[in-house]
């Protein structure tokens, strides 16, 4: 369930997108929300690979390393959340 909601507002995102309406904080929120995401389920995968799922030799340990990257780069979450909070005046 919660992949498929962060599907469908990566779809509206990219819609915005390209009508050049895409506001920074609504980036701000697919960035935060799905690198978040991708971090849970990535590493639920590792917990049902066991100790393989941090094994190189395997590809669920190049998601997982991956997964830890993708919420720093780009903008850590915590920037995320100060532009989210900035934009709706808690800043």
């Amino acid at each position: 369930t919660e992949v498929e909601i962060a599907q469908v507002f990566l779809d509206r995102c990219i819609e915005a997108q390209c009508a050049v309406a895409l506001s920074a904080e609504q980036a701000a929120m697919a960035k935060w929300w799905c690198t978040e995401l991708q971090g849970k389920v990535v590493d639920r995968c590792v917990q049902l690979h066991g100790g393989y799922g941090y094994m190189l030799e395997y590809p669920i340990a190049r998601a997982y390393a991956d997964a830890r990257v993708t919420r720093i780069f780009g903008g850590a979450t915590e920037i995320m959340k100060e532009i989210i909070g900035r934009a709706d005046g808690l800043g």
